[in-house]
């Protein structure tokens, strides 16, 4: 029954209840620690009553001699009236009593023993005749300081009832009222977290809550929310695996998971726009950053990572085969030109000069590829200057390898030099495409001194000297777009790739640019973990 109630009555009945209890126990305490302090308050009373009576001259004239005119009787009633006192009983040292609210008990022996007669005050709760009391008993001295008699003095019960009675109607009073007042409270601060909740019961927020969290973990796609201060508040499992986040990070600041760079700056709101990409050591991450509003008000934002790590990849592959497929076509259309050539001698019965033009370019074709391949041992990399020089002859740009170019079979990745060569080159193309005056580039590659060492340079306006710090940064380019590549990844690459080998790249300025990398040879082959190192264009 209990669970079957909405959420806005499960709390009011609690709130109520505990506070039931608590006024319950509290009234119950304050009453007893008051019947206390009324009953030590009134000892008090009495014992002082009793010193005073104990000290008037007649009193102890008449202990000391009999009193037939009873005049202690009438002292005692006047002073029980006047103080309020209930009784005011003298004894002699015998425990005759000389006074008493009873006159039949004049004369008579008390029921206890003298106890004043030690010299000293006593205080206590006194069953007597007249019923439970307060008590106070003091000593009556004579001259000679011997105690004589004793004085008793008691306030009944009845007093300390009516006091307690008084206050206990002024507790009840204020308990009723802080019950009142908690009553609204409970109901006001139900109707909130109702209102806060949109009326949802507790089995609806631990449903929606699973949800959320099954929701969050199954995706593929990164989630971060950071609350105002930049805080993390909601993380989930593939926003670790591509930030390489080990901890919680719940409640972590951002200066705290991430390192400075392009990828913390585009968490933090210092770069903005949709799907900015961003290049770590092993993703290539699109960053999408939004800001959450509550009434007008910002608390916070909200990012997601999606990881395009194969899909650019893939991209850039498909680019690289459309790049190879150019340069067959350019192949297929010098081959189709030369055929046309023979075509021609032959029809103009010219044999001879056929023949002779047919060896001459076979001859120059055949040495180049030879050549070639004689200085630069890897079959890949042979392969991709040779397409290289080839697609460039087609936006005619002449890629000249340098004749001094050597490369044997080096102990790292060949992938990686695939890379960096067909990044440089790429780019060295496109600066030189379309300007006027020769346009050449010039590629060395050598692996002297336990080193790969390649140098690529061209003919354009080259780099401005105050974007030399810039341009490895991933996202920075000068061009727009092209479909699908993202541009500004391909030097960005590059710099990880050379750094992560333990090399390093320069860059001169223009005019013409010049791109020099250093790669130190590993002593056994081993493979650059990270990001794919496919070909990439800046």
């Amino acid at each position: 029954m209990w669970r079957s109630r909405t959420l806005a009555s499960q709390i009011l009945i609690g709130v109520l209840g505990i506070l039931v209890v608590t006024i319950a126990l509290g009234g119950a305490l304050y009453v007893e620690l008051t019947r206390r302090s009324l009953d030590r308050q009134y000892e008090t009373r009495a014992v002082d009553i009793a010193a005073t009576v104990a000290q008037i001259p007649d009193v102890r004239a008449a202990v000391l001699r009999p009193d037939p005119q009873r005049v202690i009787q009438g002292l005692a009633n006047q002073i029980g009236r006047s103080t309020g006192a209930d009784y005011v009983v003298v004894a002699d040292r015998a425990g005759v009593r000389l006074s008493h609210p009873n006159p039949a008990l004049i004369g008579q022996r008390l029921e206890e023993p003298v106890v004043a007669l030690d010299g000293r005050t006593h205080v206590g709760i006194d069953h007597g005749s007249l019923g439970r009391s307060a008590n106070g008993k003091a000593p009556i001295f004579d001259s000679d300081g011997a105690a004589i008699g004793e004085v008793s003095v008691g306030i009944l019960e009845r007093n300390v009832t009516s006091r307690l009675r008084h206050e206990a109607l002024l507790i009840l009073l204020y308990s009723a009222l802080i019950l009142a007042l908690s009553t609204v409270a409970s109901w006001a601060l139900a109707r909130t977290i109702k209102r806060i909740t949109f009326g949802l019961e507790l089995s609806e927020i631990a449903s929606l809550l699973q949800e959320r969290e099954a929701m969050l973990h199954g995706i593929r796609e990164g989630v971060l929310g950071f609350d105002a201060n930049g805080c993390v508040n909601l993380i989930n499992n593939e926003a670790r695996r591509l930030l390489r986040i080990t901890s919680t990070a719940t409640g972590q600041h951002l200066d705290e998971l991430v390192p400075p760079g392009r990828l913390h700056d585009m968490l933090a709101g210092d770069i903005s726009g949709a799907d900015q990409v961003a290049l770590t050591d092993e993703y290539l991450l699109v960053v999408n950053r939004m800001p959450v509003l509550l009434s007008g008000r910002d608390v916070g934002y909200v990012v997601t990572l999606r990881d395009r790590t194969e899909f650019e990849a893939l991209i850039r592959e498909l680019h690289a085969v459309t790049g190879l497929t150019a340069a067959l076509r350019a192949q297929e259309h010098e081959f189709a030109n030369r055929l046309h050539v023979i075509a021609g001698l032959l029809e103009l019965s010219k044999p001879e000069e056929a023949a002779s033009y047919l060896a001459e370019i076979s001859q120059t074709t055949l040495g180049q590829g030879e050549e070639l391949r004689a200085r630069i041992a890897p079959p890949s990399i042979a392969a991709l200057l040779t397409a290289k020089v080839t697609i460039a002859a087609e936006q005619d740009v002449q890629v000249i390898i340098d004749d001094t170019s050597h490369l044997d079979q080096p102990a790292m990745d060949p992938q990686v030099l695939i890379t960096i060569i067909g990044n440089l080159i790429n780019n060295a193309v496109d600066a030189v495409a379309g300007e006027p005056g020769p346009r050449q580039v010039g590629v060395h590659i050598s692996d002297d001194d336990g080193e790969v060492f390649i140098r690529v340079t061209d003919t354009g306006p080259g780099v401005v000297p105050d974007t030399i710090e810039e341009i490895f940064q991933d996202g920075y380019s000068t061009k727009t777009p092209r479909g699908e590549i993202r541009r500004g990844l391909g030097l960005a690459l590059i710099h990880r790739l050379v750094h992560r080998t333990g090399g390093s790249v320069t860059v001169s300025p223009g005019p013409g640019a010049r791109f020099e990398v250093r790669l130190p040879i590993p002593d056994s082959t081993t493979s650059t973990p990270g990001l794919s190192t496919r070909e990439n264009s800046r």
